[in-house]
């Protein structure tokens, strides 16, 4: 009886990560080694400057399904350092690789009565399509808006999409700063014949 029991007995199958699950694991993984060094020079710099205070940031965040968790950030924006010490999170899983900007418990207050509730169904994101497509001159409520597109749309085609040009768009602006300091400054005299004269 034991062993007819033990038999039709099966353990429980663990659930299947889903596609952005596994990109988020193993990209995000792979990131953080790779960052690790620099994201350990940055925090070593920061500690060791006077009245520096602590190295890292923390502040409530609300996670999927309305979860909070306590975002730690390194304290500085250099190279984006403050946004790429948030791997960890994105292992452990309280933020995608690519989702809406993550929101302070007032801010999710803040939305507006009987809208549908997408933010609770999304992890947010270390970086998103607002973030990419931001711009000063949007509107206000325009990132609101292409964070809910995402929500709609999100796959993992646009996942990938959205961290090249995440990882393209500050590399097209560091070779153009680049190109710029390269030009050399020619003044108006610089491109007269030899003999030139200004009228008097």
């Amino acid at each position: 009886m034991v062993r007819r029991a033990l038999r039709a007995w099966k353990p429980a199958a663990l659930p299947r990560p889903s596609a952005k699950r596994v990109l988020d694991l193993t990209l995000g993984s792979a990131l953080l080694l790779l960052a690790a060094p620099l994201l350990a020079a940055a925090a070593l710099a920061l500690a060791v400057q006077p009245g520096s205070g602590d190295v890292l940031t923390r502040s409530t965040r609300v996670g999927a399904g309305g979860r909070p968790f306590v975002l730690r950030s390194l304290r500085t924006r250099r190279l984006r350092l403050h946004v790429i010490s948030r791997l960890p999170h994105v292992v452990r899983g309280d933020l995608s690789l690519v989702g809406p900007g993550p929101l302070t418990p007032d801010g999710v207050r803040d939305r507006p009565p009987g809208a549908r509730d997408w933010r609770r169904e999304l992890k947010p994101g270390l970086t998103g399509l607002a973030q990419v497509r931001h711009r000063s001159a949007m509107p206000w409520d325009e990132p609101d808006l292409l964070d809910q597109y995402y929500a709609e749309h999100h796959r993992l085609g646009l996942d990938l999409a959205i961290l090249a040009e995440a990882v393209g768009a500050p590399l097209r602006e560091a070779v153009r700063s680049l190109a710029r300091r390269g030009k050399a400054d020619l003044s108006d005299t610089d491109h007269r014949l030899p003999g030139y004269r200004t009228a008097e």
